[in-house]
């Protein structure tokens, strides 16, 4: 059995979908408290334990820096704390948050870190505690989660698209959006790995592909959903907000293909499954 921290959330209703999976809810495990997490990976005695659940409201996080940093950050460590007393593999979903933003080059696992805000710092603290920790731990950094489920900004937008004969959109970040099945699959793939070969722990990068920025993203959704939403291209700089955004969340996902093989996927058609899950594909 994989034990699962998070239920609600998009990836982890995503793992939900796979057999020998059991997904704890916020009342089940709350990660504001840690100790309470490690006891139910010490009860539970799973084959290996995810943890795809977390602090995720980036600029609420500005005001919340020590809510956000016992979510993101004490509660997984202690759970790496138990998974490695038990001797089973822990898989942590981090983020391109991590790093500055700076440049154009995609980000690998080995590179410098350097968040800009409270969440990327909450997440980096995770990382950090996890691999302090010295069990079988692989953390999975990954950009622009969206799925059929929660809020995200594919939904965002069909809403807006709907509404509005044109949007402004940020057109000065560039990442990839990442569906939250996809990166569900490659943590069942990795924790199922991780059992046979602990060797593989270590730090990776997944998203899918091609990169494009905020605005062309908004673009296909609008082409996809067979909306007449016209898509302006603004700077971050005109659209303020508490937290500052990366500009740079490129991610390179090569060791992640060499070490488990898991492939990047194609966002289009993955945006493609997630209209016709909502009924909005034209």
């Amino acid at each position: 059995m994989i034990l699962v921290f998070g239920k609600t959330g998009q990836v982890a209703q995503e793992l939900a979908t796979y057999d020998g999976v059991t997904c704890l809810s916020r009342a089940e495990a709350d990660l504001s408290d840690p100790a309470a997490c490690a006891a139910q990976i010490r009860d539970a005695r799973p084959a290996a334990v995810i943890n795809a659940a977390a602090y995720t409201a980036v600029d609420k996080a500005e005001e919340e820096e020590v809510l956000a940093g016992v979510i993101n950050g004490d509660a997984p460590g202690a759970m790496a704390q138990a998974c490695a007393d038990l001797g089973i593999p822990f898989v942590y979903i981090s983020t391109d948050y991590v790093f500055d933003g700076t440049g154009t080059q995609p980000w690998k696992p080995a590179d410098a870190t350097g968040p800009l805000g409270a969440y990327g710092r909450s997440k980096l603290k995770g990382e950090q505690l996890i691999t302090a920790a010295g069990g079988t731990a692989a953390i999975l950094r990954t950009s622009w989660v969206v799925s059929a489920h929660g809020n995200n900004f594919v939904k965002t937008m069909l809403r807006l698209g709907g509404e509005r004969d044109a949007l402004s959109i940020v057109a000065d970040q560039i990442g990839a959006p990442t569906m939250a099945r996809d990166i569900a699959h490659a943590c069942v793939q990795m924790a199922q790995q991780l059992i046979e070969d602990p060797n593989k722990a270590g730090t990776y990068h997944f998203c899918s592909a091609p990169q494009c920025s905020w605005s062309e993203f908004a673009r296909e959704i609008f082409e996809q959903a067979d909306l007449a939403c016209e898509v302006a291209d603004i700077l971050s700089a005109d659209y303020p907000s508490p937290a500052q955004r990366p500009l740079n969340s490129r991610l390179d996902c090569a060791l992640l293909e060499t070490i488990f093989d898991i492939l990047q996927p194609d966002w289009q058609l993955g945006l493609s499954d997630i209209l016709k899950d909502l009924g909005a594909h034209r």
